[in-house]
């Protein structure tokens, strides 16, 4: 198990270095620049400005002036924030998108996994046929539309919760967020759970083991839980990186200060440190994420360990 971590580490660091490679050189070819205003600035300022963020240099000089920044944890100063780092901006909204992904996450699983299960035993019975026609439902409503249903209701008409805002994070701004950001991955986690149950549940060993008498409740947690998780740990992986960099069309719906608003700003003012900084930390949390889904996958199924 170790040698199978460590050498699952060791792969992320030529992945990352990839990761930044690519995304150094489309930003920057890529029409326009970050001082490509509606009002251009004159020759001489914008050179100026060119020279102080070092834009003046060959792109092979920036790389490798940004790659040295990188080993020194220094993701650059942004060219529209003007008063901020990267980083500085990164860290402001990063922690508040993880935690509504950590808790949307942590809600999907806590209820999925418990109704999958539910719906695989009574698999063809009403409940079987509820639990998917809900999960169905919850796959076809985009987050764009079940955020302002949610606000709606539970915000405008019932004002029972905050329709929107985000006071330190507490309880009741983080509500609707969490469950609007829950929703879909909950209906996956129900879907694959069950698939993943159902399959198991027909396997020879299973079926031994029901013959022996063991008790199906004792059968379910024993011997078929385990193995039925697989395709629900294969999939958790980039699932659990979306849910934790949080969702852009979530955080503006209730007007979230997240980091997700970021990328997209910075992609449009052609802000290239600021693109690169969310590039490299949304890159690293999925590789993370995977990382760790391939352990537990692997803990979850020895043979792979040998391969």
């Amino acid at each position: 198990m170790m040698r199978h971590a460590v050498l699952r580490i060791i792969g992320l660091v030529p992945t990352l270095l990839l990761l930044v490679t690519a995304a150094f050189f489309v930003i920057r070819l890529a029409p326009g620049g970050p001082f490509d205003d509606e009002r251009p600035a004159l020759p001489e300022v914008r050179a100026n400005l060119e020279a102080a963020y070092g834009l003046d240099a060959p792109l092979t000089t920036q790389y490798l002036r940004y790659v040295r920044g990188l080993l020194h944890g220094d993701l650059g100063p942004s060219f529209k924030h003007k008063d901020s780092s990267v980083s500085e901006l990164i860290g402001a909204g990063l922690p508040i998108s993880a935690t509504l992904g950590a808790a949307a996450l942590a809600l999907a699983l806590l209820l999925g996994i418990p109704l999958g299960v539910g719906a695989a035993l009574r698999r063809g019975s009403l409940t079987d046929r509820a639990v998917a026609l809900l999960a169905a439902l919850a796959i076809a409503l985009p987050t764009f539309v079940l955020g302002p249903l949610l606000a709606l209701l539970f915000g405008v008409r019932l004002r029972w919760l905050p329709a929107a805002g985000w006071d330190a994070g507490t309880l009741r701004h983080a509500i609707l967020p969490v469950v609007t950001l829950a929703i879909p991955v909950l209906a996956y986690v129900i879907r694959l759970t069950r698939t993943g149950l159902i399959e198991v549940l027909g396997l020879d060993y299973i079926r031994a083991a029901r013959a022996r008498g063991i008790g199906m409740r004792r059968l379910v947690v024993t011997h078929a839980l385990r193995p039925a998780l697989l395709p629900l740990v294969s999939w958790l992986g980039p699932a659990t990186a979306f849910v934790l960099t949080g969702s852009l069309i979530v955080e503006t719906v209730f007007s979230i200060p997240g980091a997700g608003r970021f990328l997209v700003e910075g992609a449009l003012n052609r802000d290239y440190t600021l693109v690169m900084g969310m590039t490299l930390v949304y890159g690293t949390i999925t590789l993370i994420c995977n990382l760790l889904a391939d352990l537990l996958y692997a803990w979850l199924d020895p043979r792979i360990r040998r391969h």
